[in-house]
């Protein structure tokens, strides 16, 4: 029991995006937040005494299943006591005016099951999902518990600026990737800031300014340089181009082409199906191994046929940039054709900077030893070829396993 209790004590961790809708009243701020419950307790579950469970952590209980410690909600103790979870909450979140910290009082608290939950795109949906009442009949797993609640923020004057930030550090498998949604509104029309991991260092809020676009277009530079598939397709691009000419026609047409579909894509105009998003991962892979074979296809004709290929190339890759706006970003959010123009922006901003990496290079390496640059060349195509087709087979693999 030690053992199986040393490897599988951590929470499960179902969903991992926060959404705080940030309301601006007469005298201080309401904020309705939505979050997965294991970011309020995980940290929180007692020290393991020998052979024996570990003590539960607060409105949770404990139980082994098939070798395996797991997590339920307690809902007698949530009944009890429902403004005790929201506390929690409180506890971990950091909203200062003028570097002063501000202590909020619960007002409402909701649990939800992860997939019965309403919605909480807007504040007018917020406001109804505080007050929406599910069936919570245990067993109720912790990891599929969403949290709803509103925290109410008092403020001897009208709130300019602030800086919110959460300092609970739960321990969870992969919550680096935690995406934060904030939206603020001090106006009619809604600021958005997006913020990825544990938001510990302080997000600064202000009325004016451009902080809610330049945090989408800083994700889409994120999601392109830290997508590697994404990188190595623009990295057989720039070697496949022996022009600068050609390089901004090929670069454009693969600009066209994931503008469109990461429009069509986050709306919904695509298949629904559990094997899609797999299906799209591996055309991506695969898109790579014919980029890298095509980025020697160097004469005048064939040129047109490149911007063309590059262009449907493009239109794959924009679904796959579409799946993660999608999570970061409900179809219902207010301002969503800024936010998309920001996050398109931000992918283009990062095609940019490796291209303006590589092109250099490889024009310095051709003007001092054109074997050189041709051996750099094929190199750079054998690598990211090899390394695609080991994830094509992984992607058909997922593809085969959603089908069936």
């Amino acid at each position: 029991m030690s053992l199986a209790l040393s490897a599988s004590a951590h929470f499960l961790l179902n969903l991992n995006v926060r959404i705080s809708h940030i309301e601006h009243t007469e005298d201080g701020l309401r904020i309705y937040m939505r979050t997965p419950m294991p970011y309020l307790v995980a940290d929180k579950l007692g020290n393991t005494d020998g052979d024996a469970l570990p003590e539960a952590a607060p409105f949770t209980t404990n139980a082994m299943r098939d070798g395996l410690l797991v997590h339920f909600v307690d809902l007698q103790a949530f009944m009890n006591d429902p403004k005790g979870l929201g506390q929690l909450a409180e506890d971990g979140l950091h909203l200062s005016i003028d570097h002063q910290r501000l202590r909020g009082m619960v007002e409402a608290i909701r649990l939800h099951r992860v997939g019965n939950e309403p919605g909480f795109a807007t504040l007018d949906e917020a406001q109804r999902a505080v007050e929406f009442e599910t069936d919570l009949a245990p067993p109720l797993y912790v990891g599929d518990t969403i949290v709803d609640l509103v925290l109410n923020y008092k403020s001897d004057r009208p709130v300019q600026s602030y800086s919110i930030a959460n300092v609970l550090d739960p321990g969870l498998p992969g919550q680096d990737q935690t995406a934060n949604l904030i939206l603020d509104y001090a106006s009619e029309t809604p600021q958005i800031f997006r913020s990825r991991g544990l938001m510990i260092e302080p997000l600064e809020i202000k009325q004016a300014g451009y902080g809610g676009f330049l945090s989408f277009v800083w994700e889409g530079i994120r999601h392109i340089l830290e997508g590697l598939d994404h990188v190595l397709f623009i990295v057989c691009l720039v070697i496949g181009a022996q022009t600068l000419r050609a390089l901004l026609l090929r670069a454009t047409g693969f600009t066209v082409g994931h503008s469109i579909t990461l429009s069509l894509g986050f709306f919904g105009f695509v298949p629904s199906g559990a094997w899609f998003v797999p299906a799209v991962e591996t055309g991506i892979a695969i898109s790579i191994v014919i980029a890298a074979a095509a980025a020697f296809m160097s004469n005048a004709k064939s040129e047109a046929k490149m911007v063309l290929l590059t262009s449907l190339i493009g239109l794959l890759h924009g679904l796959g940039f579409s799946f993660v706006l999608h999570k970061i970003l409900q179809v219902t959010s207010p301002d969503i054709w800024q936010s998309l123009l920001a996050f398109n922006l931000g992918v283009e901003i990062g095609q940019v900077a490796i291209i303006l990496a590589l092109w250099p290079a490889l024009v310095i390496c051709h003007r001092m030893n054109a074997s050189l640059w041709m051996s750099t060349r094929v190199g750079l195509a054998v690598g990211c070829a090899a390394i695609a087709c080991y994830w094509t087979v992984q992607r058909i693999a997922e593809v085969y396993s959603a089908i069936t």
